[in-house]
């Protein structure tokens, strides 16, 4: 029997393996860290097996962590100001646009029911980060629509979390399983997201103070990680939502600090092999079998979310005059669906199990599909909108003027 640190070993080299021969191809490195992870995983090779992936899943809780306070380095106030309002109106039309395209398709073309439709339309929403960010790292990018996506993602998660909150009260109560008030179903959710915010903003505070005292690059990047840690894991303590925790961890940091570049940049140079075992493990957790499972159902839900999140995308960057680039390319960067529609749908499963097979089934085949194609589309998107290395320009500008 391999011990776990000789997978380990192997997981990282098959993903590093995979993110050369995706470059060969001109696809992102996050896409081939993801086939790497198939084919060790038990679809194929079977090196890497059901039991090693939840052993690993402390890995994933950090990758996870990491990205999220990564993204919270987007929400810098004086910008937000500026573009807030914008960002949150598309990220509302574009949350919009992907459930209710999806809840027709099921329920009026695919003849779900309607807790069914209501329960997967719900879990479309939410945008995996992960796969973009890494995209947005990969290609040095920066521009209008990098600087869009970053925040996007990162709301629609909250949104997508308190959608769901909701469609799943209202599914209960259309199967006869519980009656909940009008306030259950609407504030539950919500609570959630304010108990998360505010736990960020207090442990993003205290961090601000902490790093100050950092006597050195080293100590910092040991401060951050471990703040991180401290946030992921006192949210999954108190019920809350690690991902907006971190996010909110890092929000806090970058208003309240003022050189917080030396901290986004130490955790930078801390994740990259953490996040190449993620998406390693994410390849190998995806079982290829659901693909001669999922049928019409599958499908219909692919193309369903697709067409939403795309429509939804263009028909609010257009209603707030975003610049024709974001209209054109915004939507097809934002397919990516990962960690929180899987975990989304083990809740189904505990809460709903009559309609859990089903669901559980659409999700990993989107999951599959999405995890692939999502990171390229976004590349193909920030390639032709022609921000490919913006960051490496804004720094060159910034150096001129100094």
């Amino acid at each position: 029997m391999l011990s776990m640190l000789f997978k380990l070993g192997i997981i990282v080299l098959v993903g590093i393996g995979g993110g050369r021969v995706a470059n060969y191809f001109k696809l992102p490195n996050v896409s081939g860290y993801i086939v790497a992870g198939l084919l060790i995983g038990p679809s194929f090779l079977n090196i890497i097996q059901g039991g090693d992936i939840s052993s690993l899943n402390i890995l994933n809780e950090m990758a996870l962590a990491a990205i999220a306070f990564s993204i919270g380095n987007e929400f810098l106030i004086k910008d937000m100001k500026r573009v807030g309002k914008d960002v949150f109106i598309i990220t509302v039309a574009e949350v919009a646009g992907a459930v209710i395209v999806v809840f027709i398709v099921m329920h009026f073309i695919l003849r779900q029911s309607v807790p069914f439709s209501l329960v997967i339309a719900s879990m479309s929403a939410a945008t995996a980060p992960a796969g973009i960010v890494m995209v947005v790292r990969e290609l040095n990018a920066s521009g209008p629509l990098t600087k869009t996506i970053l925040p996007i993602v990162a709301i629609d998660d909250a949104l997508g979390i308190m959608v769901f909150g909701v469609f799943l009260s209202l599914a209960k109560i259309f199967s006869g399983v519980a009656s909940f008030s009008l306030v259950q179903v609407i504030f539950s959710p919500l609570f959630e997201i304010i108990g998360s915010v505010v736990l960020g903003l207090i442990i993003g505070v205290a961090m601000g103070y902490v790093v100050k005292k950092a006597r050195n690059k080293e100590e910092l990047l040991i401060i951050t990680v471990g703040f991180i840690l401290l946030a992921s894991g006192a949210a999954n303590s108190l019920n809350l939502s690690p991902l907006l925790t971190s996010m909110m961890v890092g929000a806090t940091l970058v208003n309240v600090k003022q050189n917080p570049s030396r901290v986004f940049g130490a955790i930078n140079e801390f994740t990259p092999p953490i996040n190449l075992m993620f998406f390693t493990l994410a390849g190998a957790s995806l079982d290829i079998r659901v693909l001669f499972t999922v049928g019409a159902l599958g499908i219909g839900y692919i193309i369903a979310r697709a067409a939403g999140k795309y429509l939804g995308a263009t028909f609010g960057a257009k209603a707030v005059c975003a610049g024709e680039k974001i209209e054109k390319y915004l939507g097809m960067s934002l397919l990516t669906q990962g960690g929180i529609s899987i975990g989304l749908s083990i809740i189904v499963r505990n809460q709903l199990p009559n309609l859990s097979d089903a669901i559980i089934t659409v999700i990993l085949f989107s999951v599959l599909v999405y995890e692939i194609i999502g990171p390229i589309l976004a590349k193909i998107a920030i390639t032709k909108a022609g921000e490919v290395n913006g960051m490496l320009r804004k720094r060159q500008k910034v150096g001129k003027n100094a």
